[in-house]
């Protein structure tokens, strides 16, 4: 049986369709964090970004998004490697630290649906849009115990 794309190449020789199906649909990088500026401790929020779509865990405009919000990071094979803010179980994290996806991960399951069902997602658990935050201190209200 011949390997996965993702255990045979590095990120930088992945085509465009392999890279965007290594993201696992989850919507994490998706939501609101807050760093701690003495610690660089990262606390997560369940405040969505403005364009995400929390049922389905997408962006809503994903072609445009890098110039309809001025704070999105468009993630590359090269930044991977250095934004501590990715969940634990992102698939572009654990290919860049050559370790394996999840049984869960699309590529893996063959559905987009089980990220949800073994409730890795953000599904369920957004409980406000940046949109809808009057005050940058109006955050904290949803400040999360734990990476989600």
């Amino acid at each position: 049986m011949e390997k996965p794309f993702w255990k045979t190449k590095a990120l930088e020789e992945l085509s465009a369709a392999e890279w965007e199906s290594l993201c696992d649909g989850c919507g994490k990088c998706c939501m609101s964090k807050l760093e701690d500026e003495d610690t660089g401790d990262i606390y997560w929020t369940s405040v969505s970004c403005r364009m995400f779509d929390a049922a389905t865990c997408r962006c809503s405009d994903y072609p445009n998004r890098l110039s309809q919000v001025s704070d999105c990071v468009g993630l590359t094979p090269q930044n991977v490697r250095t934004i501590s803010w990715l969940p634990g179980t992102c698939a572009y994290r654990l290919v860049a630290e050559g370790r394996d996806l999840y049984w869960w991960h699309r590529l893996l399951s063959g559905s987009a649906e089980t990220v949800h069902e073994a409730g890795v997602s953000m599904r369920g658990r957004v409980c406000a849009s940046e949109s809808d935050l009057q005050e940058p201190e109006d955050y904290f209200d949803y400040v999360l115990d734990e990476e989600p």
